[in-house]
């Protein structure tokens, strides 16, 4: 069985977590822009963490079941509506076959994030199902969703189908089309930012202290926006131009999900989830892994600040967030488990 793109929205492409141990041949890592989204949507549906889910930026798709299934959606506000029933975000909803789910344009964030029980079945290439567009390569025949495509869905595991049994069971919604859950996960969960501007925390990059002393005053304090230049490669940003004491020529690094280049024209250049594997501009910074998601959720002509941290300070911060993530998951399997017993 299938879900039928209807319409394919302004770019939806299937996603998991990421492409690991092939940057030394030149392979994007890829994955979703935010992880988080990604593995509590997968949470929510009983997926493991990196299931393949479908990405939604800006403006999402139109969908068509061919089977009943359990699905969420986390991430950016793109107003989803299941047979002309709004269906609210991050929390489970089991669908009847036949339904039709339509996604708007995001009225908060930028991606969203729809999970299946199951997880879709494209093949792995390179150990993942993410999509290298760039490289046509991985997903959904290596590209964008189309109209008129078909993907195929995974065989739902023991967790999924006690999720939706239970959801059947007990769930406050009746409508015809879908059953929606009586709890969720709060949008408190996510450290989205509430306005445009973002607080992001960052940590010194090995070639900061080579910028000049007023350069470095100005990342850390002035707000730079984001340009309409920037995709999933990375976001360029517009603000206080960023100057070297003098000029240096760099050997060609590795760099990561957060690395901050500076090339020569001085607007720095923040890598996310579609990188290259190396870069040889000066790294005035790097964003702490945790606040990644925050980035993900961030538009065109949004405006971020750069904090600085320390790395202990963002280990903390990650290990807090995992912690929560398996709080979350250890949740859902009691209220599994005392559902199983009534």
């Amino acid at each position: 069985m299938s879900v039928e793109v209807i319409s394919p929205g302004l770019f939806t492409t299937v996603q998991d977590l990421g492409r690991y141990g092939y940057q030394r041949h030149g392979v994007h890592v890829s994955g979703a822009m935010d992880a988080l989204a990604l593995r509590v949507a997968n949470l929510l549906v009983g997926n493991e963490p990196d299931a393949a889910v479908l990405e939604l930026t800006m403006k999402g798709p139109a969908l068509r079941f061919h089977q009943d299934v359990l699905v969420a959606v986390c991430g950016a506000d793109m107003q989803p509506v299941l047979d002309e029933r709004r269906l609210r975000r991050n929390r489970p909803v089991l669908v009847q076959s036949g339904s039709v789910l339509r996604f708007g344009h995001a009225r908060k964030g930028c991606r969203a994030y729809l999970a299946i029980a199951g997880g879709f079945d494209v093949p792995l290439v390179m150990n993942s199902r993410s999509t290298n567009v760039r490289a046509k390569f991985g997903g959904a025949w290596g590209r964008a969703l189309a109209e008129t495509d078909r993907l195929a869905l995974g065989n739902p595991g023991k967790k999924n189908v006690r999720l939706a049994r239970q959801l059947q069971d007990r769930s406050v919604n009746r409508a015809d089309s879908f059953c929606e859950a009586d709890w969720f996960v709060p949008q408190s969960f996510f450290p989205y930012p509430q306005q445009k501007d973002a607080v992001v925390r960052v940590m010194p990059g090995a070639e900061s202290e080579l910028f000049t002393a007023q350069s470095r005053r100005d990342f850390w304090t002035t707000p730079y926006q984001i340009s309409v230049q920037s995709d999933r490669m990375g976001y360029r940003l517009h603000g206080p131009e960023l100057a070297l004491n003098e000029p240096v020529e760099l050997i060609s690094s590795a760099v990561s999900a957060g690395t901050i280049q500076v090339p020569p024209g001085g607007m720095p250049i923040v890598l996310l989830a579609d990188r290259q594997t190396v870069g040889g501009y000066p790294k005035i910074g790097h964003v702490a892994t945790v606040d990644l998601p925050i980035l993900a959720q961030l538009r065109p002509h949004d405006r971020v600040q750069f904090q600085q941290v320390t790395l202990r300070a963002a280990e903390q911060a990650w290990y807090e967030q995992e912690k929560a993530l398996a709080e979350l998951g250890a949740g859902i399997e009691l209220y599994l488990r005392g559902r199983s017993k009534r």
